[in-house]
């Protein structure tokens, strides 16, 4: 569904690279974590798949087209993007932040009044309940949710994401993060989320690439990257969660 094929990225001409030479591939109805610390390049390689970012060279192919062979405009309506800032427009009621995209699209009435129903429904916002609300009366994670269902309306195949439980409180972050497997599951969505939490990734994606000065280290399912670390930064990032969860059973088994 989605190829990166020798990817770099420079903000300075080539003097220095922001992502260098990068290339992996994510399945149909797969979730691929891309983890990395600030600076890493996660980003930047995720902002490169929409558009929002060129690439300096290489190729990214969506759903088998060359992204720079399409409309940005366009190629941005058919992949559904959340991110930390969540930007829903503070003077659309929710269920217009949710119709924005299929009404640019040109959906009609009827169908965006459904659509809207039921993307509301899955993030477990009624639309009888919370459609009339604005932005401003929502809790962040409530938010968050309309951000998920903003991003899921007009159907895309591909759903990017950055950082988008960041920002949340730890109980309605494991909760969101739950609700966004199932529906991951369920519409068999193809989804790169970036992170900086590794526990994150390893309960959600099926897949990591893990990422440092621009470069990807190492990509591998989590149990994989557990057990088989190939690099010093990827076993010390694999470390951190295995040793608060020893912590955890110690404390379980200490009572």
């Amino acid at each position: 569904m989605i190829e990166l094929r020798n990817i770099q990225k420079s903000f300075d001409n080539g003097t220095s690279l922001a992502v260098s030479d990068t290339s992996f591939t994510v399945a149909e109805g797969e979730l691929l974590g891309l983890i990395g610390e600030s600076g890493s390049g996660k980003t930047t390689t995720l902002k490169m798949i929409n558009r929002l970012e060129e690439p300096s060279s290489g190729e990214i192919v969506v759903n088998g087209q060359n992204v720079l062979d399409r409309n940005p405009e366009e190629l941005r309506r058919n992949i559904g993007y959340v991110f930390q800032g969540i930007g829903l427009f503070p003077h659309y009621t929710v269920a217009e932040n949710v119709a924005a995209v299929p009404e640019l699209l040109g959906w009609d009435e009827a169908e965006i009044s459904r659509r809207c129903i039921e993307t509301l429904a899955m993030v477990g916002l009624p639309i009888e309940e919370y459609g009339s609300r604005y932005p401003s009366q929502l809790s962040g994670g409530q938010q968050q949710r309309v951000g998920v269902a903003r991003a899921l309306a007009a159907k895309p195949d591909v759903v990017l994401m950055d950082e988008p439980f960041g920002a949340l409180d730890p109980i309605t972050r494991a909760e969101l993060q739950e609700e966004f497997k199932r529906i991951q599951s369920e519409l068999n969505l193809t989804v790169i989320m970036v992170t900086h939490d590794m526990t994150e990734a390893l309960l959600m994606a099926d897949r990591i690439a893990v990422m440092k000065d621009g470069e990807v280290l190492q990509i591998g399912t989590p149990r994989e990257l557990l057990n088989h670390p190939q690099h010093e930064y990827v076993k010390e990032i694999v470390e951190m969660p295995k040793r608060r969860a020893d912590r955890l059973e110690k404390l379980i088994h200490s009572s």
